[in-house]
């Protein structure tokens, strides 16, 4: 029988058609673009819910661009005076004097196709986008994914973050309405606060006396050109880092500092962030449709007398607001200058200690460990309890600020004094991050001694069986291989130790002094610790608990080298091209390290 030539292509083959070769070929021979697929099509990233966090950020700041340039063909950032028109929404404005931006913002809002939508949608999204960047940052900072090498790219998203409040405030304060006004005004308080260049810091911002009649215009800029460049750039440099750096993984079976255990950029990665832009672009959508938020002809355009009850900024200003809410009336009076300790404390210094401290944080830790090993595998937080319990401490004294920015609705909500709300505020800022410090430490440590005594028991079934002899044992449920790994996979962190103040010879030591403080900061991070589980322990758990042969035969279910629960030192092998389950394996530098059963582990795979 002869062979004829197929007509059909094979099923499930794709080939591109001719315009797309030829375009494909034309940007390879250009520009070299092949190369780069190729690079980014084989780059592996594992698989977490908390890893979309940051895409969360990203799609969000992706709408706030869209929207945002639908609103600037309408917007005037002008505060040039004008009248509303006679025959246009909303009534309560028809003839009122304003300015031309929040002319233009109530016209789009009621007068221009979508342009309310657009409004809406543009801040959900901005909101969406300072909660999403928070909570990544703390997904990072628990479980310790700024370590090295990634100290830079920390550093690149708090910059990130700090920018994303410098745009919300511009972009909050263009309307030119009352709660804007406002939210303005309470800069230049702050500005003029800071000691000696507060006026001229304030004469600049606003081109002369508040208001003026520039800083609309200057904010407009500040808001659609100079922020935002700074993000896409900050962006670029942040996404270019976690593909040099490898992408952080979560501990398990498989997963170590030498591999990225995941799926492929192209096709899997890809088709995902697709998939999931368009999620969060018909979340945002859904919101403003159908949530109204910054309804600024409720407010009416800007007149510095009035001040409404309830005013407040969005929440990720609103720590600021509360600060200042807070704090005592003080003012000093040094060489006939006064000084307002009322506003530069809240408003400049508690903001300036937060985030430096959180800057900062990744040197603080590793000046306190000495670790210059790099890390790709995350921490479980319990595993690092004084680090999260000063996360805890921080969110709480953050969680207290907000909660102080609204003492009035509290007040009136609950019928309660806002004297009494103040104080009660004023102690617990002090107090609680401490009380929540020293509480999530010890849960932490607690869950560290349950993880000991299940990685060495297994799980306690409550079935107690009595033996030929008489005595009676309980049976334990064995580990699987996923839970065994998760208990044991991490390394032994100690106090670091210094030499002695003085030489031989009796000579003073050069640096004994910073060694001193590095070694005290280190005994408040891992003086108080449990150690991980090591081969000897469960070598010994092994033994006792091993298990009489009726014992054995009345388990339903077994595992190699584990009765009773006890675990014997063995670890599965594993492949570098796949573990069964479609995940591929991107192997890295190896690093070893001594401690644990999970560096032994590495170091007998390396």
């Amino acid at each position: 029988m002869s062979s004829s030539t197929p007509t059909a292509r094979p099923s499930g083959e794709y080939r591109p058609g001719k315009p797309v070769q030829a375009t494909a070929d034309i940007l390879d021979s250009r520009v070299g673009v092949a190369k780069a697929v190729k690079f980014i099509g084989r780059k592996i990233f594992p698989e977490h819910w908390s890893f979309l966090l940051g895409e969360i950020a990203l799609w969000s700041f992706v709408v706030l661009i869209l929207t945002g340039i639908f609103l600037t063909m309408f917007f005037e950032p002008s505060m040039a005076h004008t009248h509303y028109p006679e025959d246009a929404l909303p009534e309560s404005h028809q003839g009122l004097e304003m300015s031309v931006a929040y002319y233009s913002t109530v016209w789009m809002s009621f007068e221009v196709p979508g342009g309310l939508l657009m409004r809406q949608m543009h801040h959900w999204a901005a909101l969406l986008f300072m909660a999403a960047i928070v909570v990544h940052a703390f997904r990072i900072f628990f479980t310790g994914a700024f370590r090295k090498p990634r100290e830079i790219n920390w550093l690149v998203g708090f910059t990130l973050m700090i920018l994303g409040l410098a745009a919300g405030f511009s972009g909050y304060s263009l309307p030119d309405d009352v709660l804007s006004g406002n939210g303005l005004r309470i800069a230049d308080g702050v500005a003029k606060a800071i000691p000696i260049l507060g006026s001229y810091v304030s004469y600049g911002l606003f081109g002369g006396e508040f208001p003026g009649v520039h800083i609309i215009p200057r904010l407009f800029t500040v808001h659609i050109l100079l922020i935002p460049a700074l993000i896409v750039a900050l962006v670029t440099v942040h996404l270019v880092l976690m593909v040099v750096h490898k992408h952080t993984q979560y501990p398990g079976v498989g997963r170590s500092d030498g591999n990225v255990v995941g799926y492929p950029a192209f096709p899997v990665y890809v088709t995902k962030m697709a998939g999931f832009f368009l999620i969060v672009f018909g979340f945002i959508a859904l919101m403003g449709a159908t949530m109204s938020i910054n309804n600024v002809w409720n407010y009416g355009p800007y007149d510095p007398s009035p001040v409404s009850a309830g005013a407040q900024p969005d929440w990720y200003m609103l720590f600021l607001e509360g600060a200042l809410r807070l704090m005592p009336g003080w003012e000093v009076v040094i060489g006939g200058y006064t000084l307002s300790l009322n506003i530069l404390i809240p408003g400049v210094i508690i903001p300036g200690l937060l985030f430096t401290l959180l800057a900062l944080y990744p040197f603080i830790e590793a000046a306190a460990t000495k670790d210059q090993r790099e890390h790709h595998v995350l921490d479980r937080p319990r595993n690092a309890p004084v680090r999260t319990a000063l996360g805890v401490a921080y969110l709480v004294a953050f969680g207290v600020l907000v909660l102080a920015g609204s003492n009035d609705l509290i007040a009136t909500h609950f019928h309660l004094s806002i004297n009494d709300i103040t104080w009660f505020f004023r102690i617990t800022f002090f107090l609680l991050p401490v009380l929540m410090f020293v509480l999530t430490k010890r849960i932490c440590l607690g869950l560290q001694r349950r993880d000991r005594e299940l990685a060495l028991h297994g799980h306690e079934t409550g079935r107690v069986v009595q033996l030929a002899n008489g005595a009676f044992m309980e049976v334990h449920k064995p580990l699987t291989d996923h839970e065994r790994w998760i208990l044991v996979a991490h390394d032994a962190r100690r106090p670091i130790e210094v030499g002695p103040a003085t030489d031989r010879n009796g000579v003073d030591r050069p640096g004994y002094r910073l060694d001193n403080v590095r070694r005290r900061l280190s005994s408040f991070f891992y003086e108080d610790r449990v150690e991980p589980v090591t081969p000897a322990e469960l070598a010994a758990a092994h033994h006792d608990h091993h298990e009489p042969a009726e014992v054995e035969a009345a388990q339903t279910s077994s595992i190699d080298g584990v009765h009773g629960g006890a675990l014997d030192v063995t670890h599965p092998a594993y492949s570098s091209d796949g573990d069964g389950d479609g995940e591929h394996h991107e192997e890295t530098t190896p690093t070893h390290a001594g401690g644990s059963i999970a560096t032994l582990a590495r170091q007998e795979r390396d």
